[in-house]
């Protein structure tokens, strides 16, 4: 992160995109390998 003048143009959505596309992802792997692990249970009965 690096500090800006009030002059410079910023533009919010591409300032924040690589965090809230790694936000996303983290939720996404984890709602997978939860569903994952339902499943596993369920069908192998372990």
């Amino acid at each position: 992160m690096r500090w800006r003048s009030m002059t410079e143009t910023t533009n919010t959505v591409l300032d924040t995109a690589p965090e809230n596309t790694f936000y996303a992802v983290g939720w996404t792997v984890s709602g997978v390998a939860t569903l994952a692990t339902i499943v596993a249970v369920w069908m192998f009965g372990i």
